[in-house]
């Protein structure tokens, strides 16, 4: 349902006036802040009208109107002017993620970090989601006489690497031997596929050598499992402290942050492309019942990788962050997609 002409005004004036204050509106602002000549009558008429429509809320006995999760929501669909950013803001960002161009998991932790310092909110990056994610290279480093490294990298930049102990001295033929089954066994197929059962199958055809080599592919088999379990990079989660609508809820909202599974799904639940924004009750969850996530998806190789984000207050300057977050989305996208046409 459109609204006319006047109350789009006087709405969009009540949200953007008190994004600034926090303080509820009345008919007295309105006067000087609309651009056209109305009187004080018939702006609180179409407050009231606003108000009864679901738009307005009246906190306590004030005589001033606040923006509801309807008038959020509206205001964002219909009204909101985005404040761009400038060449000198975008050359800062640029200039901050190029830091860590090439190691994916150090660029989306630099997002999460410039996002909770340019909102003022907690913010989240996941890691690459992608479900057809294969395996791009598998390497084994020696680091003592029964010690080794193995590197995993999937084809959705995640690079996982653990330290393995042998039972035996690691030699040059168990390396190239290892290197020849990686490739003819791993190299291109699923990373979803490497698991107890396959391990154990290939274990098991190794012969003479299955007892020297199994520790290899046992930690091989539990960095596939690590790569293809998307993790929730927070940031900034002291920010809310900030916010005195959070001030009765503050335990609860820390306590949902830690749960890994929660924000995921928090985050899945909103379009699983471009940006959403999910206010309020929109939410899946009732801890964020009084909050307002944005959320961007970064793409690699035109594949949905994962998302960058931000947790706030409803009370968010909406024009100025929504394009912050669509900036860095594009950015990261790009880099990521660089890094592995690179490799």
């Amino acid at each position: 349902m459109e609204l006319g002409k006047r109350k789009e005004m006087i709405l969009a004036a009540i949200v953007e006036q008190y994004i600034k204050t926090g303080e509820p509106i009345g008919s007295k602002f309105l006067m000087t802040a609309l651009p056209i000549s109305v009187s004080s009558a018939t702006i609180r008429n179409e407050m009231n009208a606003l108000a009864e429509m679901g738009y307005l809320d009246q906190p306590h006995t004030s005589a001033g109107r606040i923006p509801s999760q309807k008038g959020y929501r509206y205001y964002i669909d219909h009204l909101m002017n985005k404040c761009e950013l400038d060449e000198d803001e975008r050359q800062m960002v640029k200039e901050e993620l190029e830091r860590c161009a090439g190691n994916p998991e150090k660029l989306l932790s630099k997002a999460g970090e410039l996002l909770a310092k340019i909102t003022n909110c907690a913010a989240l990056a996941t890691s690459p989601t992608d479900a057809g994610a294969t395996v791009k290279r598998i390497e084994i480093v020696p680091v003592g006489s029964k010690i080794a490294m193995i590197v995993l990298m999937t084809s959705t930049g995640i690079i996982k690497n653990a330290v393995c102990r042998l039972d035996v001295p690691l030699t040059v033929d168990m390396i190239e031997n290892f290197h020849e089954i990686v490739d003819n066994t791993f190299i291109g197929h699923p990373v979803s596929d490497i698991g107890t059962v396959m391990i154990q199958t290939l274990v098991a055809s190794l012969g003479a050598n299955a007892l020297a080599m199994s520790p290899l592919f046992v930690v091989l088999a539990d960095l596939a499992n690590q790569a293809v379990r998307a993790e929730v990079l927070l940031e900034g989660e002291q920010n809310l402290l900030h916010h005195r609508e959070f001030s009765d809820q503050m335990f609860d909202m820390m306590q949902f942050l830690d749960e890994d599974e929660k924000l995921q799904r928090a985050v899945s639940a909103g379009n699983q492309t471009g940006l959403s924004v999910s206010i309020g009750s929109e939410n899946l969850f009732r801890q964020l019942a009084n909050t307002s996530m944005i959320v961007g998806r970064y793409q690699i190789r035109g594949h949905d990788g994962g998302a960058i984000g931000i947790i706030g207050p409803t009370r968010l300057d909406y024009a100025k962050l929504i394009p912050r977050i669509e900036y860095l989305t594009e950015l990261v996208s790009k880099m990521l997609t660089e890094t592995f046409e690179d490799k």
